[in-house]
């Protein structure tokens, strides 16, 4: 549908924007997105979808106003779906009013989706309540730019004064509010990065907060708000209590997967990175897995190692004749991963072992007669044989048949210097296979992950690691995302 949808982002923490703008981003034939949106959202459009960064900053300005709104009536004509994803709300200091007034003035249908604007946003994750009972039933709003316009007088009488855009001009605000009657010793704090994993915030009073923003070095962008509900932050800031705020974290799993993950952490407060060090890609000859296929009903077994395993298994049973139906064997999963892959079908699984690793199968196959039982053995192109081997040792006949392939991902190198020779370094790195290991060592020396705990998925995984000089910090004892979250925890309250 030839569409505007200008759709509040919330102020950082991507997890607020609205279903309706999500669902709409996730429809998106093209998204144009600020310096403010979460860019972990641009990764919900469609892989079709354009991308396009029309953000500004003080003195740095992709494009001029009238461009982005030119740029939105010619997408627009062109029959696409358009998202123009913006940070906050879009009508709250947001320039959404001229997009929208362009638009109509152009005769293009647009939808205006509110957004969790920052100062809401920014104080609920600071603890601070914008209005209260006992402290204010007023609040306003202003923009820290031009304070020449502004009625400081007026202004300055509401009971909580939020000011948006104005940490570099906040001394001089501070001397006008102040020249204004407002007391000295009002309570005022900034919040940098407000709802982000690395939120900061500075409180003190209006005589002192101009002196504490410039100690602090806190540069923008930053929510200020000034009033006695600042005083209840120590109370209620809930945010900063989060077990792993303030810590940043590296995910190397493949960047379909690594959702759970990601959400997980952030949940507890983190700074999440993905780079992705693996990539799944199908066989390079497909043919043994199609033969496999084709033979399913002589199968005893089909043990699958991975999720990856099952979903690649399915998706050549569903391009062959053959449906469902046509598994007789009973079904084999490492981890409840794989399992939930494959209960997902409504299929059941009959043996998962203890613990999440080849030789754990093997023990809980024990009470199985395996003679000249046939076993169909679906996983990575690269893989440990003690599974296939003790398999055949105790009888069984076993067809190892490649389901798909774990590649280098292209640009890896470039981005793990960004984030791994940069200020500031992140705190933790996940590893989660062995090829997530082999893959982000093979572009980076073991120095580079000095100061950088490890944290790794369990104890095949941690022997890879130490064979490339890696000490690691933790390891999962549960083989899941959920264990190495867990593990990490651990760690945490360690040191």
């Amino acid at each position: 549908m030839n569409k505007v949808y200008l759709v509040g982002a919330g102020p950082g923490d991507p997890d607020l924007i609205t279903v309706k703008g999500l669902r709409l981003l996730q429809e998106a034939d093209c998204v144009l997105y600020d310096n403010l949106a979460a860019h972990a959202l641009i990764d919900f459009a469609p892989p079709h979808a354009e991308r396009l960064y029309v953000g500004k900053k003080k003195s740095d300005h992709a494009f001029t106003q009238d461009e982005i709104c030119a740029m939105l009536i010619d997408r627009a004509r062109r029959g696409l779906s358009v998202v123009r994803l913006k940070g906050g709300d879009p009508l709250i200091f947001g320039r959404g009013g001229e997009e929208a007034e362009a638009l109509a003035d152009a005769g293009v249908d647009f939808e205006i989706v509110p957004g969790v604007t920052s100062p809401l946003g920014v104080a609920a994750y600071a603890g601070i309540p914008l209005t209260h009972r006992e402290h204010t039933s007023v609040v306003t709003f202003v923009t820290g730019h031009e304070i020449s316009r502004i009625d400081w007088g007026k202004v300055g009488a509401a009971e909580t004064l939020v000011i948006l855009m104005g940490l570099t001009t906040f001394a001089a605000i501070a001397a006008a509010l102040i020249a204004n009657g407002r007391s000295p010793e009002t309570p005022a704090a900034a919040v940098r990065w407000g709802t982000r994993a690395d939120q900061e915030m500075v409180t003190g009073t209006l005589a002192t907060l101009p002196g504490l923003i410039a100690s602090h070095d806190l540069k923008p962008p930053a929510t200020i708000i000034v009033g006695d509900v600042v005083l209840l932050a120590g109370k209620l800031g809930w945010y900063s209590r989060l077990p792993l705020f303030g810590q940043t974290v590296v995910s190397t799993r493949a960047s379909h997967q690594s959702a759970s993950l990601t959400r997980q952490l952030r949940s507890l407060g983190a700074k999440t990175i993905d780079l992705p060090a693996i990539e799944i890609q199908p066989p390079a000859d497909i043919a043994p897995l199609d033969c496999a296929i084709a033979r399913l009903s002589v199968y005893d077994w089909l043990v699958f190692t991975s999720a990856n395993g099952v979903e690649f298994f399915l998706d050549r049973l569903r391009r062959s004749p053959l449906d469902l139906r046509a598994i007789r064997g009973r079904l084999c999963a490492i981890g409840p991963a794989t399992r939930a892959a494959l209960e997902a079908l409504d299929l059941k699984v009959d043996l998962m072992g203890r613990e999440f690793v080849a030789e754990s199968l093997l023990e809980a196959f024990e009470p199985f007669n395996l003679n000249n039982r046939r076993i169909l053995l679906a996983r990575a192109a690269v893989a440990r044989d003690v599974l296939p081997s003790e398999l055949s040792r105790r009888g069984a006949l076993v067809d190892v048949v490649e389901a798909y392939r774990t590649v280098r991902p292209h640009g890896l190198a470039e981005r793990a210097h960004e984030i791994f020779r940069k200020s500031p370094r992140p705190q933790w790195i996940t590893f989660t296979s062995s090829s997530t290991v082999e893959n982000l060592m093979s572009v980076l020396k073991p120095g580079d992950l000095a100061g950088v705990k490890v944290a790794s998925i369990g104890p095949v995984t941690s022997a890879t690691a130490r064979q490339f000089g890696i000490d690691v910090a933790v390891e999962a004892s549960n083989y899941t995302g959920e264990g190495l979250v867990q593990a990490i925890l651990a760690g945490i309250i360690k040191t």
